[in-house]
């Protein structure tokens, strides 16, 4: 919630591996071995269920199953 109010009405570049800081944030950009992967707001990208969606799964951010074929042991952060 601090963080939230501190970046009301300025833009702010977030670098985050704990997903739950920038659930809130307008654009959220996915970048794996130096490559934008995908890109969009947290409900976007959760509904798309791609590598945002399983790094969320993993932390525990969704409650639903992981249903891409991709394994967390070689997602590279």
């Amino acid at each position: 919630m601090a963080l939230d109010a501190a970046r009301e009405g300025r833009t702010c570049i977030t670098i985050a591996h704990r997903l739950s800081t920038i659930q809130n944030a307008d654009n959220i950009i996915v970048i794996n071995q130096g490559t934008i992967k995908e890109q969009g707001t947290h409900e976007e990208l959760i509904q798309q269920g791609g590598l945002y969606f399983e790094l969320c799964s993993v932390q525990g951010i969704v409650l639903k199953p992981v249903s891409s074929s991709a394994n967390v042991e070689e997602i590279a952060l």
